[in-house]
């Protein structure tokens, strides 16, 4: 439990880092993107409209998961190391796909908003 109330600590800490480092001038919907992929990589960059990069993200992070439980399994012992080594691999592709996924936003001036029809995503070159 405590190793787990670490990493979200961290999380927080590297989260309000990027936000104290941007510009309060700029759009804050570029961490919609950023938060989505965070919580399901592949989502912010389908929220950004990268397909073949969303199918990309979500794909690797299914195989995080899938390949290290695999791995773990063939281990006669995995303990609680074997399972940490997965959570923290997924941790970091989960940190670089929401950094991707903020970048991408930023570069695109991503907005979302409610017009009459529905959501909008909006993107200004």
């Amino acid at each position: 439990m405590g190793k787990c109330v670490l990493i979200s600590l961290v999380v927080a800490i590297l989260l309000i880092g990027m936000v104290v480092t941007s510009n309060a001038q700029q759009n804050t919907d570029v961490w919609i993107p950023a938060i989505a992929s965070f919580c399901i990589p592949g989502f912010g960059q389908l929220l950004n409209d990268e397909m073949s990069k969303a199918a990309f993200h979500f794909g690797v992070d299914v195989a995080l998961w899938v390949g290290g439980l695999y791995l773990a399994s063939l281990l006669s012992d995995p303990g609680f190391y074997g399972y940490s080594l997965i959570g923290l691999a997924h941790l970091a592709w989960s940190l670089y796909s929401a950094y991707d996924a903020y970048t991408v936003a930023k570069e695109r001036g991503f907005s979302i908003g409610l017009i009459q029809e529905g959501i909008a995503l909006s993107y200004q070159f």
